[in-house]
């Protein structure tokens, strides 16, 4: 174990997750409503209390800087092109699981510079465990308040090689991944953002997403799984960025833990390309 190196910042944003995380989790020990959006996902009571959190936060610690959150009215392309600079935030990525109280959702809070993750902060609220990054000072792990950091590391490709897959977005893709990790990988299902984690802290491989996501949904978890030298690719082997566009969807993409790997080759192999 190691003391988290300084970074009032980063530790900021870890704290105001756990106040969100705390909003959620109250929510989710009582009874609650679910309601249908217009894209058909799920919204609870704990998104919208998530929510008020993290823009109440964000904007007492900088009321210049944006806020993109799936739960708020998203600004137009013509803003957003002129930003250099904002948070991006998903107050509770996988509410499908919220709801199923399996406990594996996460709250998602990233610092977009550029088109970078350059901080991100993953929260388990059931769990407690925190995970947070900022470019150039590694990714942490903290498995409850007060505990000790531990700096955490992905690694080399392991044999047999284990993916981390979707548990509400699974898809059937065993032929793919044949191609790409050999006859014998291992499939790990879970939840929300937690997938990023679990590679980050080398207790995983790789997850490959098809279909849809949101930028929200991967920039926090990105920043730490690539602080801990993993990659996020899309599927020409690009890495993924952020604010490319009008849309806020993202492409299909590959996310690893041993980036030394030419994963480009690969995924042309496996026919993914």
């Amino acid at each position: 174990m190691s003391d988290m190196p300084g970074n009032p910042l980063l530790m900021q944003i870890g704290a105001l997750a756990r106040s969100a995380g705390d909003a959620i989790m109250t929510v989710y020990r009582q009874d609650f409503d679910v309601e249908v959006k217009d894209d058909h996902s799920p919204l609870t009571a704990a998104d919208l209390a998530a929510q008020k959190v993290i823009v109440a936060g964000l904007s007492q610690l900088d009321p210049v800087l944006p806020i993109v959150s799936e739960e708020a009215r998203q600004a137009p392309w013509d803003e957003r092109r002129q930003w250099s600079r904002y948070w991006l935030v998903d107050p509770l990525d996988g509410t499908r699981e919220f709801v199923k109280r399996n406990g594996e959702f996460t709250v998602n809070i990233a610092l977009i510079d550029n088109g970078e993750p350059v901080m991100g902060v993953v929260l388990a609220p059931a769990t407690e465990d925190l995970y947070v990054a900022a470019r150039g000072r590694g990714a942490w792990w903290q498995v409850q308040p007060d505990a000790e950091w531990e700096r955490i590391y992905a690694r080399n490709l392991a044999n047999p090689p284990v993916a981390a897959g979707s548990r509400s977005h699974g898809g059937s893709a065993e032929a793919i991944m044949r191609r790409l990790l050999g006859e014998d990988y291992l499939l790990q299902p879970l939840g929300s953002s937690l997938k990023f984690c679990l590679i980050a802290r080398g207790a995983a491989d790789v997850y490959l997403r098809r279909g849809p996501t949101s930028e929200w949904d991967t920039a926090a978890a990105q920043c730490v799984l690539e602080e801990a030298g993993g990659a996020v690719l899309d599927l020409t082997g690009t890495r993924l960025h952020y604010n490319r566009g009008e849309s806020l969807i993202n492409p299909e993409f590959l996310a690893v833990g041993d980036a030394g790997i030419d994963w480009a080759a690969r995924m042309r192999e496996a026919g993914l390309a």
